[in-house]
């Protein structure tokens, strides 16, 4: 499948939407399309660092330029929420205040976390929308102007997709996998942006304006 393609004709049309709004008298508004962001919702393990596998927070390291990526969508005036499944807290490998912690650290705005196993059936763990709306309740989002990255397809972005945000795929982690062989598992959608990584899902989200 050909993404830059796909892609520009995404930008257009997001673009498009975010920096366009009705008046009361029906005309179009011209806004800083960064500003109707409310949130970004960002994956941990292969999207700001690690290998895409379970690391302990006091072990885990972030890529280069990750942290400054989260700064400047702070600097922006836009949310930034930690969005995981972390399925070693069920099996006591860490705890959910160990990734609190880390995620404060970080500057997160605040975190949602799966604690989960994959046996559990919960309404949290991704692909599940659930942590998404726990968002909605507690911070008064619309999630179709709000940000999904991640990794991996059949987890971040049909996560995205179930809900209408904006979907962006990094290709650390397991992202090139996400984009050949484990494409089959998520096709039904089509990430609105495929990034080098953090960095570069930034930059392009911040350049809609």
């Amino acid at each position: 499948m050909e993404y830059s393609s796909i892609t520009k004709r995404r930008y257009v049309k997001i673009a498009v939407c975010f920096s366009q709004r009705k008046t009361k008298n029906g005309r179009a508004k011209e806004e800083n399309a960064t500003s109707n962001f409310q949130a970004v919702f960002i994956d941990r393990d292969g999207t700001i660092g690690g290998t895409g596998h379970f690391i302990h927070p006091q072990d885990f390291s972030l890529f280069e330029g990750a942290q400054e990526a989260i700064n400047e969508l702070k600097a922006a005036g836009i949310k930034v929420f930690a969005f995981t499944n972390q399925h070693r807290i069920s099996k006591g490998q860490a705890t959910l205040e160990d990734f609190r912690i880390q995620f404060k650290e970080y500057g997160f705005d605040d975190s949602f976390i799966c604690p989960h196993g994959s046996q559990e059936n919960c309404e949290c763990k991704k692909p599940n929308p659930g942590m998404l709306y726990e968002a909605v309740k507690k911070h008064g989002l619309d999630l179709s102007r709000c940000v999904v990255v991640g990794d991996v397809g059949e987890t971040d972005m049909l996560a995205a997709h179930a809900v209408g945000a904006i979907k962006i795929l990094v290709r650390t982690g397991w992202g090139e996998g996400s984009l050949t062989e484990f494409r089959r598992n998520w096709e039904e959608t089509v990430p609105d942006y495929v990034a080098n990584n953090i960095n570069d899902a930034v930059k392009w989200l911040l350049s809609l304006s």
